[in-house]
């Protein structure tokens, strides 16, 4: 027999350490060749080191959860005298060498089965140390710690694996919205569903499309969402429109659309309600000094991307109106710049271009609150005027503010969607383009 010193592995160009997950031998336990001695885990991958002849382990050098530089020796092995002198010299295994080695189960222990039967938002694991690797999957698919804590666990000591986490997700992440454990008897239960899916044509999700999935769901989960409703009068600014969009494009070279009056009304109303132009960090808001107003823009491919209009409150009609014609010809022939969707402070959806009365608009994370503006319909509505009350013909449309209800309370939410409204329904007839 002869001593052997056991190293950290290298398991990546670009790693340095890793952590010590557990020790599946104790210190004078026996082992065969190819035998898992411990796991390691980085933030790319979780490890099995094994051992690289039959031998007896003599001392471990460090403990589970300790950060490991590569190179530094983990145990000391007393291993059987066949062992090769290349293999004595390359103490540094690789992962690649690793999965090389026979592995056999003489001494591995078996892994914990923990799989919870409870529909109540219980702890599925009672081990709470996760390793870099499964924290990194976490943080992608904004799964939080207490979420992870209730995910069946199937490693050695109810460590959770990473094949326990995607097995999870491809459940459907049934313990999504977990709470904090409750011990109460009365607490509502979540019930385990099994959905008939169907059958039919499968279409796999394009990477845009599962970044959207991920967004709406995180933006829900993060966000209480709250939406509060108007009615605004466009009639002044729809007849202005109509007068002057043919002398506006010959005169500027550009399209005169609704979008950039929006832009220009909802950027005066942020000016007057500025905390509705913030983002949360912890327990602090920001209140951001420019404003940069978002347009949720449908792609040729049907998903959705938001343009920006930087500090679009400096900018006049014309600049607006050049500016939201280019970036929507960047979308419609997918050469956005990533300069162009970047710094949004607060974002306006226009769900009347569908056809849509109104909708309820999910939060553009990190803002507090998003706009969506209905389709302009003529209807009859009651009017006062000298001679009394009277019907008229006015074109109408809905507006929804939905907010983050963390930091908008409904009076700053509805006095600001009101005041959106407020400026549609003031607009100047006798403007000059």
């Amino acid at each position: 027999m002869s001593s052997y010193e056991l190293k950290m592995p290298k398991m990546g160009e670009s790693i340095t350490e890793g952590t010590i997950i557990n020790w599946l031998l104790a210190e004078g336990d026996s082992f065969q060749e190819g035998d898992i001695i411990l796991e390691v885990a980085t933030d790319k991958v979780d490890n099995e080191v094994p051992a690289p002849a039959a031998g007896t382990l003599v001392k471990t050098m460090f403990q589970a959860k300790d950060v490991v530089p590569v190179g530094e020796v983990l145990a000391i092995l007393e291993v059987s005298e066949d062992v090769k002198t290349s293999e004595k010299k390359d103490v540094t295994l690789s992962a690649v060498e690793a999965s090389k080695v026979k592995k056999k189960d003489t001494k591995r222990p078996k892994p914990v089965q923990k799989v919870s039967t409870s529909t109540s938002f219980s702890t599925a694991n009672t081990n709470t140390f996760f390793s870099p690797l499964i924290i990194k999957i976490a943080k992608e698919h904004h799964i939080s710690f207490e979420e992870l804590a209730r995910i069946p666990a199937t490693g050695h000591e109810g460590r959770l694996r990473k094949s326990d986490v995607f097995n999870y997700i491809e459940e459907g992440r049934p313990y999504k919205f977990a709470q904090a454990v409750t011990q109460d008897p009365t607490a509502y239960r979540i019930p385990q569903l099994q959905f008939d899916k169907g059958k039919g044509k499968v279409i796999e999700m394009d990477r845009m499309r599962q970044m959207i999935a991920d967004h709406m769901v995180y933006s829900k989960h993060t966000s209480p969402h709250v939406t509060a409703y108007v009615e605004a009068d466009l009639t002044n600014m729809v007849n202005w429109r109509n007068a002057n969009k043919v002398a506006f494009q010959e005169k500027y070279g550009e399209r005169l659309t609704f979008t950039p009056l929006f832009v220009e009304a909802v950027a005066k109303a942020v000016k007057d309600f500025p905390n509705i132009n913030a983002s949360v960090d912890g327990n602090n808001i920001i209140v951001k000094e420019d404003i940069n107003i978002g347009m949720a823009t449908a792609l040729p491919s049907g998903n959705l991307i938001v343009p920006v209009v930087k500090n679009a409150d400096t900018k006049d009609l014309k600049t607006i109106a050049s500016t939201v014609n280019e970036l929507a010809n960047k979308a419609r022939e997918n050469k956005l710049a990533g300069d162009d969707i970047k710094g949004s402070t607060f974002t306006i959806s226009n769900v009347g271009t569908f056809g849509s009365v109104m909708g309820t608009p999910i939060i553009n994370q990190p803002e507090v609150a998003i706009l969506a503006l209905g389709i302009i319909k003529k209807r009859p509505e009651v009017i006062t005027t000298e001679k009394g009350d009277e019907i008229a013909i006015l074109s109408m449309m809905y507006l929804s503010l939905s907010f983050d209800h963390r930091v908008v309370d409904g009076f700053l939410g509805g006095s600001f969607v009101r005041r959106v409204a407020d400026y549609f329904e003031q607009f100047d007839t006798n403007r000059k383009i």
